[in-house]
């Protein structure tokens, strides 16, 4: 069982930036973000792969947002850049065994608490 502790969510106007950062208790093969608006479903932001590194985006946030791993501290980041209020969401941190594992919350084990990301307009 991996721990995930997310930190860096707040408050920020429309065209900001924020940079929420991951620390995990162990290492794992996929780790990634996903975010879930009040009233909606979990949806995937961006995930990196430990081996090989490939990142992948939503369409949502792809140019916008960048994810980064540190595996030597098994640190999760997300730099967010150019947020809008639709951006506005609980960002959970997550990790998974499965080498396979991409877009889908269930294919994930481990979870963090989540942080508060809030844009205004």
């Amino acid at each position: 069982q991996v721990q995930l502790v997310e930190s860096g969510g707040g408050l920020v106007q429309a065209g900001g930036s924020l940079r929420l950062s991951c620390a995990a208790s162990g290492r794992s093969y996929v780790m990634a973000w996903f975010r879930q608006a009040p009233g909606k479903e979990r949806e995937f932001v961006a995930l990196a792969r430990r081996n090989g590194g490939s990142i992948y985006y939503a369409d949502s946030v792809k140019g916008r947002f960048t994810i980064s791993r540190d595996n030597a501290k098994n640190i999760l980041y997300l730099q967010m850049n150019s947020l809008t209020p639709d951006d506005t969401a609980v960002y959970y941190c997550a990790a998974s065994t499965q080498l396979s594992a991409t877009v889908h919350p269930f294919q994930y084990d481990n979870w963090g608490q989540g942080t508060q990301v809030t844009v205004s307009s």
